[in-house]
């Protein structure tokens, strides 16, 4: 996945892949479940363990059309998975991110009104030595062979400000960014300098806003602040839960777009805090129907085999 400024731009596609993902399947008898570890990262578990092949390394970014023997062995994966999660993939199209040959990107483009938005799955194979049962080890031509029951990925609804295309074929996704430098500074010394950005401050204002006072959902931010705009990360993003929540964010858009100067300035001097006078303001705002989404969201934490932390949705 290519970005410059506020473009994405979709890569090499593969015929073979997509049509597999419009061949119905029918789902396991019993439903995976929704988690994120304690770095925050979202993944299901599903009941059936898969393996992940190997996939060469694609050293050179500059080349946009992966290997033959990579769109053999994603064939493989797209093949396994698909049984288990039929549901997110039945209605997207894949392309080949050459910087990030370990996240396959699925996607597709919705619209309402005259407005565009994004749907972006990124499903990520890394290898995980504490979580996944290796078979085969990676070296500095392939990755890792290993089985797990756990499917990381990443599945935001991005704003677009147009879809560019050539020939009939999408070539750029224009994002509608709504937010400017969140970059404020620099904390530490030599070496140990790092910088301060408040992305992280503004998606806790975002998805505060928008849920009942005190309720907890941590570490899960239905709106988010990524690409320079206002995203939405769908959990179980099947075609039917893109559909009922892309609505939702488009109110939340325009709801906030007016106040957004004053919440990025609100944040550059102060740390989130629903106690901020102008989150108070912001909030007796709100359409309360946006409260109702998440009202029987429940979040439980557990520790895992290595003892870690971690949390399972339900909703």
């Amino acid at each position: 996945m290519e970005q410059l400024l506020n473009e994405i731009r979709p890569g090499y596609s593969d015929r073979i892949i997509n049509q597999k993902l419009q061949i119905p399947h029918s789902s396991l008898d019993k439903p995976y479940t929704h988690h994120f570890n304690q770095s925050e990262e979202y993944f299901i578990q599903v009941p059936e363990a898969f393996v992940v092949p190997r996939f060469p390394i694609h050293h050179d970014v500059r080349q946009p059309v992966p290997r033959t023997d990579y769109t053999n062995a994603l064939h493989d994966f797209i093949d396994s998975m698909l049984p288990q999660v039929p549901d997110f993939f039945s209605d997207l199209s894949y392309f080949f991110d050459p910087a990030e040959i370990q996240k396959p990107c699925f996607y597709r483009v919705y619209k309402i009104g005259e407005k565009y938005f994004l749907f972006l799955l990124r499903i990520n194979l890394q290898y995980r030595p504490l979580e996944h049962e290796l078979l085969e080890r990676g070296s500095n031509d392939y990755t890792a062979v290993y089985r797990t029951n756990r499917l990381y990925l990443e599945s935001d609804c991005i704003p677009l400000e147009a879809v560019l295309t050539e020939m009939g074929k999408i070539v750029s996704f224009k994002i509608h960014q709504t937010i400017s430098n969140t970059w404020i500074g620099e904390t530490g010394k030599g070496y140990l300098v790092r910088g301060i950005w408040i992305d992280t401050e503004l998606t806790k204002f975002f998805t505060k806003l928008f849920i009942h006072e005190g309720q907890r959902i941590y570490p899960y931010y239905p709106f988010t602040c990524k690409y320079k705009t206002i995203c939405m990360t769908i959990l179980g993003p099947t075609p039917e839960r893109r559909r009922q929540l892309l609505p939702y964010l488009q109110g939340a858009l325009q709801f906030l777009e007016p106040h957004l100067d004053k919440i990025q300035q609100t944040l550059k001097t102060s740390s989130f805090s629903e106690a901020l006078p102008l989150f108070k303001e912001l909030r007796q705002k709100v359409n309360s129907s946006y409260k109702k989404l998440w009202t029987n969201l429940a979040v439980t934490a557990y520790l895992n085999r290595q003892e870690q932390k971690e949390f399972r949705i339900e909703f």
